[in-house]
């Protein structure tokens, strides 16, 4: 496993963070930018991750997530509600037939698990969190890496814990729940650490590669999201398989959505723009989305809140 990942060619930082820049001032039309809106509220994971997180607070995000605007019957619902594994069962109480595959416009139910968001717990808890989210009735499973074993170089324990988590993924019928790997990318220092665990990550098994926790910064950043993005073309490239990308923590205006959008459809293409293949981890991305689609939709809107669009 070592002499694969390292074996993977350097990240050239300054190339990827002037491609980024790049992606990131290109423009959309102005007859996309409500399909733009539109398209990054289904592809949102609505988020609680708080100790004082109570029922009646999953409930609430659940009511936003079904009806975003409730003024606006039109607004499209949310990808899916994260909650910590214990509120999994509130989420789908509530969710109630709303429940299910957000490629079909209903909202799934992802929970955090093992030890999120450090980590730091055992292989046994680190599985029952997982296996208990799914019996609860979890459809997405965000798990977190061992940060230390990978920045010590024990790839191969990093590897069989993820291998063993998407077992756990393993519900009684036989069909899994999708695994998001959170790198924690904040945490891994440089770039060419970033692609080995993305490589890493899906090697192993998961289905998304997820930027961080959003408990740590820096979070999502557009360079980092791309470089995970080229490594999941790659992956396709060689394989045909279409593995996820989500970045989340720090994306809270609908103007840098719209650049992580641009950026997807000009690197993995824009069959990647659906919820089984992108995702935003965000809770406060939603209401300035909400703002800039009123705005249009009454007539008051200014271009200037938008990216430069021709």
């Amino acid at each position: 496993m070592r002499r694969f990942l390292h074996g993977l060619p350097g990240v050239d930082a300054v190339g990827l963070e002037q491609r980024a820049a790049s992606l990131g001032t290109r423009s959309i039309k102005t007859s996309s930018k409500q399909w733009a809106l539109e398209k990054i509220i289904r592809l949102i994971d609505l988020t609680t991750l708080e100790g004082a997180d109570t029922p009646g607070k999953v409930r609430s995000l659940v009511s936003k997530a079904k009806h975003p605007d409730a003024a606006d019957p039109t607004c499209p619902p949310v990808a899916a509600v994260c909650v910590y594994g214990d509120m999994v069962g509130h989420a789908v109480d509530a969710l109630g037939a709303a429940h299910g595959d957000p490629d079909d416009g209903a909202i799934s139910v992802a929970a955090v698990a093992t030890a999120f968001p450090s980590g730091r717990a055992s292989l046994d808890i680190k599985l029952a969190d997982t296996a208990d989210a799914v019996a609860a009735g979890a459809d997405e499973i965000d798990m977190v890496i061992d940060r230390g074993a990978f920045l010590t170089g024990n790839y191969g324990l990093v590897f069989d814990q993820i291998v063993q988590v998407k077992e756990a993924c393993r519900r009684a019928d036989g069909t899994y729940a999708s695994l998001k790997v959170i790198l924690e990318t904040g945490e891994l220092n440089t770039y060419d650490n970033i692609k080995r665990a993305s490589w890493l990550a899906i090697l192993a098994g998961g289905d998304f590669i997820k930027t961080s926790t959003g408990k740590v910064q820096p979070a999502a950043t557009l360079p980092t999201t791309l470089l995970m993005l080229e490594t999941v073309r790659d992956w396709h490239r060689l394989t045909g398989e279409r593995i996820g990308v989500k970045p989340a923590g720090g994306i809270r205006s609908s103007k840098d959505a719209v650049k992580y959008l641009v950026t997807v459809a000009e690197t993995t293409g824009e069959e990647w723009l659906q919820p089984h293949l992108f995702r935003f981890g965000a809770s406060s991305l939603l209401n300035d989305v909400l703002l800039q689609r009123q705005k249009i939709t009454t007539g008051h809107y200014s271009g200037a809140d938008y990216v430069t669009i021709d």
